[in-house]
């Protein structure tokens, strides 16, 4: 239930309350302004039914002076049955005013917010080097990214200027300073000596499943943006949505800066690569959702000569990284495809063999120019020795449909099938 004040005219009096009653709203006029020339109505209403109603009294000539809408845990007046059973199968996004505040409700403070991002970086960068899922999934719990994520997004399609670029800072500072955590705790493990210092990162599972853009990460990331846009225009809270949000950036962020600290620039490329993709596509599926759901600017982001010019240079700046980033990651989305199909045909020829998990690994700083390495996981449940000749084979196929190098690895999981 929304508790709504609102400060009317006395001359427009009459008129909402006309609207108010036509609605069967139940409303109180508690008193006058200090002028005596205009009257405070309140009302509850619906938590679904306040932008109906609010959409009415603006049609009605409601100047929108002053509105306070709170939230009460229930209200008993003649018609709040009647209310709920009208509203209660209807779902009305929040109201921008809401949807605004909700909004800036989930933003931190710059120092709260980056010690909370170094926080969960250090924890993700614990699970990775210890291939603890479990202890990953603890750094998503506590890093508040989901808040400039989401007010970026209401910021753009409301037409906040400065809480889209507060937002849009606070994303790429907070990245930063997770990434510069996570290489600084790593720092200190390998030079510690706390981890050998000529780890294969690409041979850690949570690592290597981050070190390039794929397309079901793309997918992920767009899914959780959307989501937690949805889940922003209703009533419910955010906390479970913005793990998911977490999910798709901090391992990403953490698995960057422990490549760095082991100075391994192909997995750094490869998962900030990854990173900035994710991050793209979490903003703008939730600026989609919100646009689908109606939501408008209420004012033009490109209004006034000097902020024009700088919102058009931010915007052709976040084109360009957005156009070279998606060129790279739609190659290696087709060449994860040839990959995966040369595997599954080479696999299809022998009995008893199964493909497990295929997993690529760059051998330089381009996705363009394909992976150094191709590691295949298969099951075997036949007599005797797995067959030989299988990465040979899957690597001349590779060769036949791709003129990128490609070093093929094969490793065989025995099982027993009772009969």
């Amino acid at each position: 239930m929304r508790q709504v004040r609102i400060l009317v005219d006395e001359d427009d009096r009459e008129t909402i309350v006309d609207v108010l009653e036509d609605k069967d709203v139940d409303y109180v006029i508690s008193g006058e302004n200090a002028t005596g020339d205009a009257v405070l109505i309140e009302f509850p209403l619906p938590t679904d039914a306040v932008g109906d109603v609010l959409g009415s009294l603006d049609e009605a000539g409601y100047d929108d002076t002053y509105t306070v809408i709170s939230q009460v845990e229930s209200a008993q007046t003649p018609h709040a049955e009647t209310l709920m059973d009208r509203y209660a199968s209807d779902f009305d996004p929040l109201t921008t005013r809401e949807l605004r505040s909700k909004a800036s409700d989930m933003s931190n403070d710059w120092q709260s917010f980056l010690a909370l991002m170094v926080l969960a970086a250090w924890i993700a960068t614990a699970g990775l080097l210890t291939d603890s899922p479990a202890v990953v999934v603890g750094s998503m719990v506590i890093a508040p990214i989901v808040g400039p994520a989401l007010t970026a997004s209401v910021g753009a399609v409301t037409g906040d200027r400065e809480m889209l670029g507060a937002s849009i800072r606070l994303q790429a500072v907070g990245l930063a300073a997770a990434i510069v955590g996570a290489a600084g705790l790593a720092a200190v493990v390998r030079w510690g000596m706390f981890a050998q210092p000529d780890l294969a990162l690409g041979s850690i599972e949570l690592i290597g499943v981050r070190t390039a853009p794929t397309l079901l990460a793309l997918v992920a990331g767009t899914a959780a943006g959307a989501a937690a846009a949805f889940g922003l225009t209703t009533k419910g809270p955010m906390s479970l949505i913005g793990v998911m949000i977490a999910a798709a950036l901090i391992p990403t962020a953490a698995a960057t800066g422990i490549a760095i600290a082991w100075r391994d620039p192909v997995i750094a490329a490869g998962t900030a690569l990854l990173l900035v993709i994710t991050l793209v596509a979490i903003n703008l599926a939730g600026m989609v959702v919100l646009l689908v759901l109606g939501y408008r600017p209420a004012r033009s982001l490109l209004e006034g000569s000097w902020t024009s010019a700088k919102t058009l240079l931010a915007i052709v700046l976040l084109v360009s990284v957005i156009g070279l980033a998606g060129v790279a990651t739609a190659g290696q989305m087709g060449h994860e495809r040839t990959v995966n199909q040369a595997v599954h045909a080479e696999l299809g020829e022998y009995e008893n063999v199964t493909a497990v998990t295929v997993r690529s690994e760059y051998g330089d700083l381009s996705a363009l120019t394909g992976p150094e390495t191709v590691t295949v996981v298969a099951s075997y449940d036949g007599e005797g020795d797995p067959p030989g000749g299988v990465a040979t084979g899957i690597e001349t196929r590779l060769d036949d449909r791709t003129d990128r190098p490609v070093t093929v690895r094969v490793r065989f999981q025995e099982y027993q099938t009772a009969s």
